[in-house]
């Protein structure tokens, strides 16, 4: 089984759930500010799922380490800001910044991989 795959798909199974119940469920009961917490989650969320599975998906296993880190900062990162849109305290918002270091890196262990494919290659 491609564990990596599951988590990609159960991330943006619940984006996109999370998305529409902000659009309809919550419309007009989070504040500006809450509602663009919502909007950013939703938005990092989907995006990280879908580059985690073409990750998961794709033949070479040296990218997966980044997709990981996909999977957990948009735990973290949207995780955080829907928690925050729904009253948590605002000290969750110390979490954000965790969660978007973890999207970063997985970002940077990407191009690492690449680089170093790219090396094995000439």
């Amino acid at each position: 089984m491609n564990r990596l795959a599951l988590a990609a798909a159960i991330t943006g199974f619940l984006a996109v759930a999370l998305g529409a119940f902000g659009a309809h469920a919550l419309d007009g009961r989070l504040s500006e500010t809450a509602q663009g917490w919502w909007e950013t989650a939703t938005f990092y969320a989907l995006t990280h799922a879908v580059a985690a599975l073409a990750l998961a998906l794709s033949a070479d296993g040296r990218f997966s380490r980044g997709g990981w880190a996909f999977i957990i900062g948009a735990v973290l990162f949207a995780g955080s800001l829907y928690a925050m849109a729904l009253g948590a305290p605002r000290w969750f918002g110390a979490i954000t910044p965790l969660g978007g270091l973890c999207l970063l890196g997985g970002w940077a262990m990407i191009a690492l991989a690449a680089l170093k494919r790219h090396e094995r290659n000439d």
